[in-house]
């Protein structure tokens, strides 16, 4: 059976009866050319059953469509259901992702970061804590940041007032009682089992037997402690009542589903790849204009 041949740029270029030079436009600046033309050769790609060379343009232009991500942790369901977000994006984009969880070491993720470098990515998208945006911006590609430090790069973040002012503002408004405690919890659930269970057990024998209201900052942590409370009483005892943060999928999938401030997973990654891609665009123009 004979070999198919590939198509190439001469032969689309006899095909339309334009130039090589103005078919290598069309590929690499198809905005150089009216619409009328960007049309013609368009139909004849079809025709022709051409088949993009990804190999060959990378090193024609020195653009790879990758995308480097950086997350602190998979095993949180708030950082892996932002990934699956952000990954979906390609069907819209066109973007590939080089995704490392840098799990919150220092070390570990200057040398994800080498790593990606070395790829050519031509953008960045960071959920992880760990490197400052000062560094990120060193880097000399677009970096987008999501709900962390952002001073040197662009990020998009939830409004975090409602995850600890918003509710003590709450509660001081209707004259709730409450504590506020501030943890590391890690970034596992092996990391925040023993915490969470310490506090647990305080807030057992600290007010045993009196109504209590807990509001977690996500909904790992939140899960975390349901299976507390169902491991002791084999139930949802009704003197607690618990909500998290996030509305990632584990709330829903929880032996009691938990109530949860949702922040809109699916727009916050939008958003961040939108905004990802129209600096790397600009960045692709002769004169860049630099973005807010």
């Amino acid at each position: 059976m004979a070999r198919k041949k590939n198509v190439t740029f001469n032969d689309i270029a006899q095909y339309t009866h334009f130039s090589k030079t103005t078919i290598s436009r069309y590929f690499n600046n198809p905005d150089s050319l009216t619409p009328e033309n960007q049309q013609i050769i368009s139909d004849a790609l079809d025709k022709l059953n051409y088949k993009e060379n990804k190999v060959a343009k990378i090193l024609a232009n020195g653009q790879t469509e990758f995308v480097g991500v950086l997350i602190p942790s998979l095993s949180m369901n708030y950082y892996s259901e932002m990934l699956n977000q952000i990954l979906a994006s390609y069907e819209k984009y066109g973007y590939k992702f080089l995704v490392f969880a840098g799990n919150g070491h220092d070390e570990t993720e200057h040398r994800y970061i080498q790593e990606l470098m070395s790829y050519k990515i031509e953008g960045l998208i960071v959920l992880s804590h760990t490197l400052s945006s000062r560094e990120l911006s060193d880097l000399q590609i677009p970096v987008v940041a999501i709900e962390r430090e952002d001073q040197f790069v662009s990020s998009v973040n939830t409004d975090n007032y409602r995850r600890l002012a918003g509710f003590q503002d709450a509660c001081v408004k209707a004259g709730v009682p409450h504590k506020v405690i501030i943890r590391d919890f890690g970034l596992s659930y092996q990391e925040a089992a023993a915490p969470l269970q310490e506090i647990f057990d305080n807030i057992e024998q600290k007010y045993a037997g009196q109504k209590k209201g807990i509001f977690l900052s996500n909904d790992d942590h939140a899960n975390i402690l349901l299976n507390l409370l169902i491991r002791k009483y084999h139930t949802l005892p009704d003197d607690y009542e618990l909500i998290g943060f996030d509305g990632a999928p584990i709330s829903e999938q929880a032996i009691y589903p938990i109530s949860t401030v949702g922040q809109q997973i699916d727009q916050i990654a939008d958003e961040a790849v939108s905004l990802l891609v129209s600096q790397m665009q600009e960045r692709k123009k002769r004169h860049p204009v630099p973005l807010a």
